[in-house]
């Protein structure tokens, strides 16, 4: 699928009630790809997504000093990614490139919104990633001086389409999955591997060349 990326690093990490082996055939065919991976985990469902942000920007802060890598990408997957958003506005560090995000709640959950009265005390991550206009994810500022990338899921029983979306310039595909099926499809590897090398999903990528080539 590609060179090998001997000087970049994708840092992976997972979502709400899930674990670091979800990303394991991810990571390994990233790995095929030429790819250096690391795969950050939590098992806290009851922390604040604020607490295992900070964490993972301390993480962060430790591959952005490693002298052998001049760029960190980042793939997150669902609360991963607002983790993800938190963590880099901690770092700001040039080396963080690209972040591609996987079906994420980046204007909240419509599940979070209706369970978070009945659950929202106990794990606070639930309240914290409703659709509410004052919830934490809702509050939060766009990311900036990346490259973002979101992959949807068609069937996302967790997350609308429409929630995935940021304010400000990324590129964004659909895949005719359920929410954390996109973590197991080869299809959404090969769209990773390409908006990780190009900034754009393999689709983009190509129109825009053969238009280039069009014009020739």
């Amino acid at each position: 699928m590609g060179d090998t990326n001997r000087r970049e690093l994708v840092v992976l990490t997972h979502g709400f009630m899930a674990h670091r082996l979800m990303l394991h055939l991810l990571a390994r065919r990233l790995r095929r790809a030429g790819w250096n991976t690391d795969i950050w985990g939590y098992e806290s469902f009851v922390t604040s997504v604020k607490t295992h942000a900070h964490r993972f920007s301390d993480f962060l802060a430790e591959r952005c000093d490693d002298e052998r890598y001049d760029h960190i990408h980042l793939v997150t997957h669902s609360m991963g990614c607002i983790i993800g958003r938190m963590a880099i506005n901690e770092v700001r560090s040039e080396k963080i490139s690209r972040f591609v995000m996987l079906t994420p709640p980046n204007r909240g959950s419509f599940v979070a919104t209706r369970t978070a009265k009945l659950f929202g005390h106990f794990f606070r991550p639930v309240a914290e990633l409703t659709t509410n206009r004052d919830s934490l994810v809702n509050s939060l500022a766009d990311p900036a001086n990346v490259e973002i990338g979101v992959i949807a899921a068609e069937q996302d029983a967790l997350v609308s389409l429409e929630s995935t979306r940021l304010a400000v310039p990324h590129e964004h595909i659909t895949l005719p999955c359920l929410h954390s099926a996109v973590l197991f499809r080869q299809d959404a590897a090969n769209h990773i591997h390409s908006f990780l090398k190009t900034g754009r999903f393999r689709h983009a990528y190509r129109d825009a060349k053969n238009a280039t080539q069009a014009k020739q």
